[in-house]
């Protein structure tokens, strides 16, 4: 098992921190889970309310499997125990709201100066809002997700599932096993300081402060949300979801719809003409689609290549066609339940088997002592320095993971070609009348910084060439089209791996390299819509609607863990692996509570507009000014007090319990709005949170770029481009405490800026085999046909 020589011990509980551990669980480490007297609260959760009969959750039981328990009190400095877990660990996760005491950090670095540090918290432990209180829903408002989403007759809704709970746990694992490479070269440990804040920021908002200032919009006009046309639409007996991304999917669903006519229409090409005329544009869908069923639409988009899914929940998604002929669900151990597999293949390595979710305090007094890993002795450096990986990735789930990569101190050599460059270049800002138009595409710029980029036609047995030669001395080569693409470059695994024996490459196809979609063509949406993610998201009389960002980012992310759970295998024997990240398999882990809750205790998640299980009072209440809303969510019995106190409201006090007030939803919700609706939406923030209850404006996208937080945290990090000036780029949402400078050296590239760089200077062709290739069209610096 790739990650059996670290010990992990996770403390503080949540979703976040739990399946930070779980990844390092499952892929082989020794977690040791602290949990207070009495359990984990976790352990007696269910989001649809039901009665567990004092067992564990079915949620507990799907983030804790593989585990040990050790009960104590995190809070006491001087518990021998845990100080002696602490002495012996790689690494801490740590998701207590204030942080372990200092005496206790302090006292186990000094016997274990190697121990990386990883704390979870919703703002990250620094900066001017650190100590506010936050709940996920609050954040998503903040980030600039929430005020998006929804028709704008309606409030904005917020996207179901908490996921920002769970791409913070991916990021945490992440930042976790980087900064434990780094530290195992070393021998210095470091504090990886991650912000659910900023995970959501880079997870639901999709960069829109990088379009704000590419169109000197920064502030846009009200109201924000749209939904996507089209997007989960309605059939003869149920919902299907498209995802029409590409240009050419666009038009064949025109041409599927009966309307070809409409491919010389601008305005419905055109996302912003066809959002105008929704209305026409829907009742022509709906005049399609509701004439036939899910299957018969299923069956002649996927015969077009147009990304097109069913809507799944807790009780279908086992069942989708999707997942036949792939090993995506087995059974829990502890609770019998249908849960997801590792959302990872390393091929040809061992895998762990799910192990019984421990009992509260089982393995107290028993958990052996260890010695730590051996100090290195190497300079500290990034924890992915002098790693070289040849990134053939597009759009945005492969090149965010390429990003991270780079961020973390790889050398990324971004492979496109002139005749078909990452089409995110072609979501430009700027029409294409404009010089150089393709290189202002915002998602380009927030998902390719400090990579170097070359161009190379890998139809030709020239491009094919060079390349190889390039991946002969590579670490890592990473893509995410589908399986038959670079199959038909000729750069399989098998060819690769026979070039390089020390090489991991990195696969990312939507749906696997086998099984029934092996070849279907899929992107974040159809995700969304598959795996349940949709269909919990919405108002309850309307259309499911998608989330709109985070399954790019999951997928990335586990693609990161992944590879880096490769290196530390290869370090230690010299050998490289395969690995395989599905898209749907990461969505479907991070969408795992409401299959797992069906599973369980036959109970459906349901959509609730903004209302959550989670907390009560919870919605969005329009503030005084037009298109001014705030977000409230109050979590805890302390926040409700503190809500009675402020509003005067004591007659509130008969709702003593979250499922009190959840019964007078209404009722507290009206008189809530009542009290916001007479102050600006600033104002009423500034009152709620100053009594100690989560609260947000709900921002848009565009204005998250001025972010005291963010900019204090250096999460947007300005710099420099040839093109396009000042760009505000996209960091990590963690913070070593070793890196106190920027994460962004260099600025997203330009088509084939780096050709000379790399395949001259240091692959070593001459000026002459330089021109003949770009005579050829193997290489260049313009996309071709414009």
């Amino acid at each position: 098992m790739i990650l059996s020589h670290l010990r992990a011990v996770e403390v503080g509980g949540g979703i976040a921190a739990s399946y930070a551990a779980k990844l390092l669980a499952d892929a082989g480490a020794d977690v040791i889970k602290i949990e207070p007297p009495g359990g984990d609260p976790l352990r007696s959760w269910s989001a649809s309310g039901a009665d567990l009969h004092d067992e564990d959750g079915p949620l507990f039981r799907f983030l804790n499997t593989s585990k040990r328990s050790h009960v104590a009190d995190p809070d006491d400095p001087d518990d021998p125990a845990l100080a002696l877990l602490l002495a012996t660990a790689d690494i801490l996760i740590d998701a207590t709201p204030q942080g372990l005491p200092p005496a206790s950090l302090a006292a186990a670095r000094h016997q274990n100066p190697a121990l990386v540090v990883v704390s979870i918290s919703p703002w990250g432990r620094s900066g001017p809002y650190a100590d506010r209180p936050a709940t996920e829903f609050t954040l998503q408002a903040e980030c600039g997700g929430l005020g998006k989403r929804g028709n704008p007759e309606r409030p904005p809704v917020q996207s179901g599932g908490v996921i920002g709970e769970w791409t913070t746990g991916i990021y945490a694992g992440v930042g976790a096993l980087a900064a434990a490479r780094a530290a195992g070269r070393s021998g210095h440990g470091d504090h990886v300081d991650v912000s659910m804040f900023e995970t959501m920021v880079m997870t639901m908002n999709t960069y829109a402060w990088i379009m704000g200032t590419f169109t000197g919009d920064t502030h846009p006009e009200r109201p924000g949300r749209t939904v996507e046309l089209p997007s989960i639409e309605p059939t003869a007996d149920g919902h299907v979801g498209f995802c029409t991304v590409a240009g050419q999917q666009f038009l064949d669903f025109l041409a599927m719809i009966g309307r070809p006519e409409w491919a010389d229409d601008p305005d419905i090409c055109g996302p912003g003409g066809r959002w105008r005329r929704r209305e026409e544009f829907r009742a022509a869908v709906h005049a399609w689609t509701t004439r036939r069923t899910t299957a018969e639409i299923l069956a002649e988009a996927s015969a077009r290549r147009i990304p097109v899914a069913p809507i799944g929940d807790g009780a279908t998604v086992p069942t989708l066609e999707a997942f036949s002929g792939r090993e995506a669900f087995t059974t829990n151990p502890s609770g019998g339940f249908t849960q997801p597999t590792v959302p990872y293949r390393l091929h040809g390595a061992d895998v762990r088997a799910f192990e019984p979710v421990p009992a509260p305090g089982e393995h107290t007094g028993q958990i052996e002592s260890r010695a730590p890993r051996p100090p290195g002795t190497e300079p500290a450096a990034l924890p992915l320095h002098g790693v070289r990986v040849i990134d053939f990735t597009a759009w945005w789930a492969g090149p965010i993971a390429s990003h991270s990569l780079a961020l973390l101190g790889a050398d990324v050599v971004k492979i496109e070609s002139v005749q078909r460059p990452d089409g995110m270049r072609f979501a430009s800002t700027r029409p294409p009348t404009s010089d150089q138009w393709w290189e202002w595409g915002m998602v380009f710029h927030g998902a390719n910084t400090n990579k170097r980029a070359i161009t190379l036609d890998l139809r030709s047995p020239e491009g094919v060439a060079v390349a190889e030669r390039l991946i002969a001395d590579a670490d890592v080569v990473i893509e995410n089209f589908t399986p038959r693409v670079m199959e038909g470059f000729g750069l399989t695994w098998e060819r690769l791996s026979a070039l390089n024996p020390r090489l991991i490459m990195t696969r990312m196809p939507a749906f696997g390299l086998d099984g029934a979609w092996r070849n279907n063509t899929g992107f974040a949406q159809t995700m969304e819509q598959l795996t349940g993610m949709a269909a919990i998201t919405g108002y309850p009389d309307e259309d499911p609607q998608i989330p709109r960002g985070p399954c790019d980012p999951l997928a990335g992310m586990h693609a990161v863990f992944a590879t880096l759970g490769a290196l530390e295998e290869r370090d230690r024997t010299g050998r490289g692996r395969l690995v395989e990240v599905t898209m749907v398999a990461a969505a479907l882990n991070a969408a795992a509570e409401q299959l797992v809750e069906y599973s369980a205790l036959g109970r459906q998640l349901p959509r609730t507009g903004n209302r959550g299980p989670r907390a009560a009072p919870q919605g969005v209440y329009p503030a005084a000014g037009t298109e001014r809303w705030v977000a409230v969510a109050v979590a805890d019995d302390r926040q409700w007090a503190a809500l009675c106190g402020l509003l005067d409201r004591s007659d509130w006090a008969q709702y003593g319990s979250a499922t009190e007030r959840q019964a007078a939803a209404d009722a507290i919700d009206a008189g809530l709005a009542q009290w916001i609706a007479a102050r600006s939406d600033e104002d009423a923030v500034a009152a709620l949170v100053g009594a100690g209850v989560p609260a947000a404006v709900v921002v848009l996208g565009a204005e998250v770029g001025d972010h005291p937080q963010l900019r204090a945290r250096s999460f947007i990090e300005p710099v420099q481009h040839p093109v396009c000036g000042e760009v505000p780029a996209a960091s990590l949402p963690f913070r070593f405490d070793s890196v106190p400078g920027p994460w962004t050296r260099t600025p997203a590239p330009l088509l084939g800026e780096h050709n000379r760089e790399v395949l001259g200077e240091e692959l070593g062709l001459s000026d002459a085999e330089l021109a003949e290739l770009q005579a050829k069209g193997v290489i260049g610096s313009r996309p071709a046909g414009l």
